[in-house]
């Protein structure tokens, strides 16, 4: 069974191409409209905001452009919900505090199939914590916020052209398999500026709209067709368990299990297709590096550092942190002595890369947690503690 009948479609881009000089919050909005969204929702908060200055500014340039700035964060990732089922392309950007608002419609999206695009750019916590420093403290949020335990997917930018060709991947994933995607950035490349370009041409991806029930498998399909409001169709929506059609049918066993199973069927069989990682550094290696974000750039660096003084050493970044990439990272791991998760936390990514690894490696971790960026002496600091051992 195939997971998905979206449609693939190259057009011309929207927007002016060639190289630029741009923010990574800026790259993230042009993303965005390159994939065709047309409506962002949302409430300033740093160190996301230029996000939504941007697409404003971007909306302008273009036809069919509609931004809304909501009272809050709770009504911002609604108002993205509804915009999707009457057939735009939606998103909202937001940090730390703000993601926790949107936990409950983020489960909403996940049981309505509704695809859109949720930009989180972390920042140290909890609470209001420092509004303006770098932290990776959402790692498990953006997968286990909301309750309930179904699968989303969630991806990772380390540079200001991956904030825009991510979110290009974003729109592309939530469109194909109905599904919210977060990205999940940091402040670090957020507010990096550097050289990105905006290519002529965008490969995009648009939901199936076809006929079939709008809440189950057809017959060669695990992803159901997404009509839209206004096309005539009779459209049960509803966060409760619900049939194929969208009845209400919160005390059904049957229903929810056919629910859960589906949602977590269709990603994991699009798997191949959803996972994406990038490993550099020498062939044969003794420490392997793992990282996401900015935290991979830093890891990058403390790599050529630590095979400079002749420690063989590869990075393994994870573009793609949900589903996490258990299959590649744990051929990656059979290969190392020491297992390094690099990560500005109190050890988040590491108890992955502890469950996934396989028992002959050390495991360790490089933290920070103090609101500054993780640098390369952290993490050669933790790998020659380990090496002494």
């Amino acid at each position: 069974m195939v997971p998905t009948k979206a449609k693939r479609r190259v057009i011309k881009s929207p927007l002016k191409s060639g190289v630029y000089f741009r923010q990574g919050n800026e790259a993230c909005a042009d993303g965005a409209i390159l994939a065709g969204c047309r409506f962002y929702a949302g409430y300033p908060i740093t160190p996301s905001s230029e996000i939504m200055i941007r697409i404003i500014r971007r909306f302008k340039e273009i036809k069919g452009g509609n931004f809304l700035q909501m009272e809050d964060e709770i009504s911002s990732i609604a108002a993205v919900v509804g915009a999707s089922w009457a057939g735009v392309k939606s998103m909202t950007a937001t940090s730390g505090p703000g993601f926790s608002l949107m936990q409950e419609n983020i489960g909403y999206a996940i049981m309505t199939e509704t695809p859109c695009v949720v930009v989180d750019i972390q920042r140290v916590g909890p609470s209001t914590g420092q509004a303006t420093r770098p932290a990776q403290g959402d790692f498990y949020q953006a997968r286990f916020g909301s309750h309930g335990g179904f699968p989303l997917i969630a991806l990772s930018p380390w540079s200001a052209q991956e904030m825009q060709d991510l979110t290009i991947r974003a729109f592309n994933l939530a469109e194909k398999y109905r599904v919210p995607v977060i990205l999940l950035a940091d402040q670090v490349v957020a507010h990096l500026y550097e050289k990105s370009e905006i290519p002529e041409e965008i490969e995009i991806c648009d939901r199936y709209s076809g006929d079939g029930n709008p809440f189950g498998a057809m017959e060669d399909c695990l992803v159901p067709p997404m009509p839209r409001f206004g096309d005539g169709k009779k459209l049960l929506i509803t966060g409760s368990t619900h049939d194929e059609i969208g009845i209400r049918c919160a005390s059904s066993p049957v229903e929810q299990a056919k629910l859960g199973e589906r949602f977590h069927a269709k990603l994991e069989t699009a798997y191949d297709d959803i996972v994406e990682v990038e490993k550099s550094g020498e062939k044969d290696y003794d420490v392997l590096l793992v990282a996401f974000g900015i935290s991979a750039r830093t890891a990058y660096d403390a790599m050529f550092e630590l095979n400079g003084d002749g420690v063989n050493t590869a990075l393994f970044r994870l573009k793609t942190v949900w589903p996490f990439p258990e299959r590649e990272l744990k051929e990656a791991a059979e290969r190392a002595k020491y297992v390094i998760s690099c990560e500005m936390s109190h050890g988040l990514l590491v108890r992955e890369v502890e469950r996934v690894v396989c028992k002959d490696a050390v495991v360790d971790a490089a933290l920070r947690y103090d609101g500054e960026a993780i640098e390369p002496s952290d993490i050669v600091k933790v790998v020659e503690k380990v090496l002494r051992k």
